[in-house]
């Protein structure tokens, strides 16, 4: 057995239905819900989305709120005078420019303020199950920890290089799979390796 089919079966084992932790309704709750957990956690975004998305509950009330009062709600996930400027300028732009609807498109999600590659790709892979392979911190870190790319290469070769590592309609499973592992397992504080079955292929198996 390869290094992959070790990865593929282990993740399989532990998380075998990975599901995004973000809480949504529709396709702009979830790319501003993405946009927001930057930095953050997904419980602590789901937390403030509750509140904002019963508040201000479509894109026109959105795009009208005051700025202050969306600062309010988005505060206790810090930076959030970006974060809420992007979430109102999302919702203006959805509805000026796209008659409401979240495009399926990488190159045009991108043009959306606080939106790069990897809420791209978290988007179009989580809604759309369109194979995409977003790159967040957990993603990052265990990629190099179990050598799926290296310690030099950055958040765009790593996407390259996992998306080379597995067959393209895995691509999203396995992005969530990683990010879990990260999350849950392969925590960037006191890792589980004790119980890890991949701790034999890990670059830092002697750091624990």
């Amino acid at each position: 057995m390869n290094k992959i089919e070790l990865i593929c079966n282990y993740l399989d084992k532990i998380l075998e239905n990975p599901k995004c932790e973000l809480n949504y309704n529709n396709d702009y709750e979830l790319l501003i819900a993405t946009m927001l957990s930057a930095q953050t956690t997904d419980k602590s975004v789901n937390k403030i989305t509750a509140i904002l998305f019963s508040k201000y509950n479509n894109l026109e009330k959105l795009s009208n709120a005051k700025i202050e009062d969306l600062e309010e709600i988005i505060r206790p996930i810090g930076t959030y005078h970006i974060k809420s400027k992007n979430t109102k300028e999302i919702a203006t732009i959805l509805l000026n420019e796209y008659n409401g609807k979240v495009p399926v498109s990488q190159k045009e999600l991108i043009k959306l303020p606080g939106v790069g590659r990897k809420v791209a790709n978290v988007f179009l892979g989580e809604y759309y199950k369109i194979p995409a392979i977003a790159v967040d911190t957990h993603v990052f870190r265990v990629s190099k920890k179990l050598g799926l790319s290296s310690q030099k290469d950055n958040v765009l070769k790593t996407e390259l290089k996992l998306q080379k590592c597995f067959p393209k309609e895995e691509w999203y499973k396995r992005h969530l799979q990683l990010v879990l592992f990260g999350r849950y397992y392969c925590k960037a504080k006191k890792p589980l390796c004790n119980n890890c079955k991949l701790k034999d292929i890990c670059n830092e198996k002697n750091d624990h």
